[in-house]
């Protein structure tokens, strides 16, 4: 990723750096990484900078962090401590060894909700924390909008802030006290000293010694300069803290000194923090505006009422939010075509007072005659579409970018009083206009800082010079309304160069003296905050070579074709959330970084960077890094960016067979429809490989099926038999008059027909003509295993049949979501430009959304009674089906059965991921991601709760992991219908 360092210098480094693997893999309990690949992964963070490290390894505790820091100074390698890598200056990329502090130092040691007080290690994230502490009514403070995957020591190290930061402040407002590794690999705990203490600790011939002793009299030094330079609004994470320490009526306390040190000064291991009362209510004002300056210059009246926070979103973030299924449900509730939003929280436990606030800042606004609409959001459906949306509009923003045209963050943190940004942000705008550039805004006005991204393409000289002058006449412009450079996002690469001008020569000085105290050798993060390279030094798109050419079987229709459509994740790192949706489900049970959707991505981006991309995409190590994506396509619906990694495995997969050969497992699995009719036709025969232990012995040994996995029954009676043999038209006819088509899937057609049996018969109950489509296959099962050629010809085959032998325009549905979503999306890829495959993809209906139509018109009609009291159902939609269509046709379906109460469980994926959990390798994965939320809440359910489940493989793998039955929907609502003959 950097430039080529001169050949005589390299042979040195690669024994250096052979050198410390072997010494780190003696000395550590963690992993250690120095393969190609995993440099490459942890040389990008969510900013616009690359940097490849000279490895990577993973503490186990903090005794492996001492035995890292202690190696790499031995053999002269610098330090890049990082947490989930979502940091926006460059903070964790560097030339030198990584600590990756997220994969296994995340435990929460002690939570103490009496002293409201929480000891974690530095790998929790915020979310997990928020989770133990709910409980007791607590939370932490600071709210970022990366708060699902943000870890507590990146925190630390930015001083991160968020929309609560207005009442709750910053991180170095709860930080008790840390545990830390200092530069020469001893430890030391950090917290308040009284002066009686520092100069019993400065006595000590200790570095830490050191500290207590030089720390006090570069403040002395300093104190004018300290007292002058430093910027007069509080909002600020830059520089180090010197300002903290020069408080005569405080305590010595390094603890809140070193945070939103970036790892430059000491490494972060344990920290105890503080907790707040969580309110137990939240209530949220939307005022509708006409342009973006009009919301901000409304943010006076808002601050006048008293509120939690005040956060600005503009049309960019709103028009991409619109695109996603993920975040559609925030155009429902808004008024007409804003402009931009301005969203005002009040907290607290009083609902009458929070109502109040909102009816006062509803009348002062129309008062002074800002905006033209204001939605009062008190229900929890509204707030989430407005929040969800509001957390993710930097991803939103992101994915307005084309090819390497992307919205950077370089002027996007700064900061002014709120009573000077309307000013502020016009003469911002001017600096943007006059330069030809075009930015998403929003952020934080309630405490004067917007995120502002400019669109740049980095791979073009003349862009990066308007950068770096757009960054210089930004940097004099927030300095002049009195503001901050960096107030959430810290130096880094981005802001770092600016210091000196920021803080003056000497309180510069002072702080070079800092690093120096607690870091002589300049081992610690170098290159951040102090003796910085400029900001245009290590740009991620600039250093990417031409890739090779490459042909491909899939379309792949962004800019740069194939790698464009990898390249496209900025590292944000959402696909490292747990807790709630179902991206990225292998991350969620390793928490290894290549297991992330950004992580596959990034090693794709290697690989097609190579001069023969061809033969690099069947590189095994490669391989090994895709491997354990289940292919959910969660991402291609929760990924802000679109990452679609599904397709991007299935062509990788491709060529990775044209260099290798097909595994026989591989071609077993993509022809199951064929071996799914001949189990047919050959039950109850057939069914013996899943009752013979031997068998399931002798499966295992030579096609590496796990012999614990349940096999799917095979029904001697399939769907087609039973529709050809006695059955008649339909007398009624649908709500056109017209005949749909059933795809009849290969697991409803010869495992599962009664569900099949039952789609039919309440269709023709319904109305519809049912013409049964049994001949063909979609092709999903030879994608999944890279047979992309094979999926082509299927594909081609049933659109022949779907085209010719059916009605222009009528229905197409199916009751298997993998299949009939395949249809809509993956022919497309297969045949780009065809007509035949749009028309196709149009027709498609889910069979819920039919069935909840002839409900809603009379023409089904169900029965009171058909259970003998209320029925709980739990509902665990398909992963595909989310990707694309969503999930509320289902639900909705399930709501209008008589006596039924629905929950759709956010249980993200269940692990099985069709062929994948039969594999003897992925077997215990599989079962772990199904037990990081799905089965426990299947467990959690009392005996008589009915489980619902629309996949044929999440069916098998909740039966198999909680022994408890999942029906499809369609089998219940088949129980309530008025007698079907």
């Amino acid at each position: 990723m950097t430039r080529t360092e001169p050949a005589q210098a390299q042979a040195p480094a690669q024994e250096r750096a052979a050198d410390l693997e072997h010494r780190l893999r003696r000395d550590l309990d963690g992993e250690v990484r120095f393969d190609g690949y995993t440099r490459h992964l942890f040389a990008r963070d969510a900013s616009m900078y690359a940097i490849t490290p000279v490895g990577v390894a993973f503490p186990r505790h903090a005794g492996d962090v001492q035995a890292a820091v202690a190696a790499a100074a031995e053999h002269g390698v610098p330090l890049v401590p990082r947490g989930a890598g979502t940091s926006l200056a460059g903070q964790t990329v560097g030339a030198g060894l990584v600590l990756d502090l997220s994969r296994h130092m995340h435990r929460i040691v002690e939570l103490d909700p009496g002293a409201r007080t929480a000891l974690v290690e530095a790998g929790v994230v915020q979310d997990q924390l928020n989770r133990a502490a709910a409980p007791h009514g607590l939370m932490f403070g600071p709210d970022t909008s990366t708060s699902n995957r943000a870890t507590l020591g990146g925190m630390i190290g930015n001083n991160s802030a968020g929309s609560g930061s207005l009442r709750h402040g910053m991180t170095i407002d709860h930080v008790r006290a840390l545990d830390a590794v200092l530069s020469d690999a001893s430890s030391a705990r950090l917290a308040p000293v009284d002066e009686g203490e520092r100069a019993r600790r400065a006595r000590d011939s200790t570095l830490e010694g050191a500290l207590y002793r030089e720390l006090p009299r570069i403040v002395r030094d300093s104190a004018a300069a300290i007292e002058e330079g430093f910027p007069a609004f509080w909002r600020r994470a830059c520089g180090y803290r010197l300002d903290r320490l020069a408080r005569p009526d405080e305590p010595f306390d390094l603890a809140k000194f070193v945070v939103g040190s970036e790892g430059t000064l000491v490494l972060a291991t344990r920290a105890l923090v503080d907790l707040v009362p969580k309110p137990r209510r939240t209530v949220i004002a939307v005022g509708h505006f006409t342009s973006t300056q009009a919301a901000i210059e409304a943010t006076e009246d808002a601050l006048a009422c008293e509120p939690a926070a005040v956060e600005l979103m503009d049309r960019t973030i709103l028009d991409l939010s619109r695109q996603r299924i993920e975040y559609a449900s925030l155009g429902t509730i808004l008024e007409g075509d804003p402009e931009a939003l301005l969203f005002v929280s009040f907290t607290g436990d009083d609902e009458g007072e929070l109502r109040a606030g909102l009816d006062r800042l509803t009348a002062l606004w129309k008062r002074h005659g800002h905006g033209y609409h204001t939605l009062q959001a008190v229900t929890a459906a509204q707030q989430e579409a407005l929040l969800k949306v509001r957390k993710s509009s930097l991803g939103l923003l992101m994915a307005a970018s084309e090819g390497t045209r992307r919205p950077l963050a370089f002027v996007e943190d700064t900061a002014v009083d709120p009573s000077r940004l309307a000013a502020y942000t016009r003469d911002f705008r001017q600096i943007l206009d006059r330069h030809g550039l075009t930015a998403g805004f929003y952020g934080h006005c309630s405490v004067g800082c917007l995120h502002i991204r400019p669109f740049v393409d980095l791979a073009d000289p003349a862009q990066e010079r308007t950068m770096r002058a757009v960054a210089e006449e930004i940097k004099d412009l927030v300095v002049s309304y009195g503001g901050v450079n960096s107030s959430e996002h810290g130096d880094g690469l981005a802001r770092s160069e600016f210091n000196r001008q920021i803080f003056g020569d000497q309180l510069y000085g002072a702080m070079r003296e800092v690093k120096g105290v607690f870091d002589p050798d300049n081992r610690m993060n170098p290159g951040k905050i102090v003796d910085a390279p400029p900001m245009t030094a290590h740009l991620r798109d600039a250093a990417l070579p031409e890739p090779g050419p490459l042909r491909t079987r899939l379309s792949f229709e962004v800019v740069g074709g194939m790698r464009g459509a990898a390249d496209r994740c900025m590292n944000i790192g959402l696909c490292r959330k747990s807790g709630s949706g179902a991206m990225c489900p292998s991350y969620m049970a390793t928490r290894n970084e290549e297991d992330s959707t950004r992580g596959r991505a990034g090693a794709l981006v290697k690989a097609l960077s190579e001069p023969d991309p061809r033969r690099a995409l069947g590189d095994e190590r490669l391989h090994e890094v895709l491997d354990l994506c289940l292919m959910c396509k969660a991402c291609k619906s929760e990924c802000p960016l679109g990452v679609d990694m599904a397709t991007l495995k299935s062509e990788a997969l491709s060529h990775h067979h044209d260099l290798h050969g097909v595994p026989l497992r591989s071609r077993m699995f993509g022809a199951i429809r064929a071996l799914n009719r001949l189990g047919s036709a050959t039950a109850p025969l057939s069914n013996l490989p899943g009752r013979v232990p031997l068998l399931r012995a002798l499966l295992e040994r030579t096609l590496g099926i796990a012999r614990e996995r349940p096999l799917p029954v095979f029904e001697r009676r399939d769907l087609a038999r039973w529709y050809r043999r006695g059955r008649r038209a339909a007398a009624g006819a649908g709500p056109r008059g017209s005949t749909l088509t059933f795809l009849a899937d290969s697991f409803t057609t010869y495992t599962e027909p009664a569900i099949g049996r039952a789609a039919v018969e309440l269709l023709e109950r319904a109305g519809w003509r049912v013409r049964l489509e049994s001949r063909g296959c979609c092709g999903r099962s030879s994608l999944s295993k890279g047979l992309v050629d094979e999926a082509k010809a299927k594909a081609d085959r049933l659109a022949r049949l779907l085209t010719e032998e059916t009605e222009p325009g009528s229905p197409i549905v199916g009751c298997e979501p993998s299949c009939l979503m395949t249809l809509r999306d993956e022919h497309r890829a297969l045949r780009p430009g065809d007509p035949t495959a749009e028309d196709i993809a149009g027709r498609v209906r889910q069979v819920e959304e039919l069935l909840t139509e002839a409900i809603d018109d009379g023409r089904l009609r169900l029965r009171e009674g058909a259970w003998p009291a209320r029925r709980r159902l739990l509902y665990h939609g398909h992963c595909h089906q989310k990707a694309e269509v969503g999930t509320a046709a289902t639900v909705e379906l399930l709501r209008r059965i008589p006596g039924a109460e629905v929950e759709e469980v956010d249980a993200g994926c269940c692990g099985m991921a069709g062929s994948f959990g039969f594999e003897s390798e992925h077997y215990e994965l599989s079962l772990a991601v199904g037990r990081d939320r799905l089965f426990p809440a299947v467990e959690a359910e009392p005996t008589d709760t009915v489980v619902v489940a629309s996949g044929v493989s999440c069916r098998q793998q909740i039966a198999h992991g909680t022994s408890r039955r999942a029906w499809h929907p369609l089998e219940l609502l088949r129980e309530s219908v008025e007698q079907i003959p």
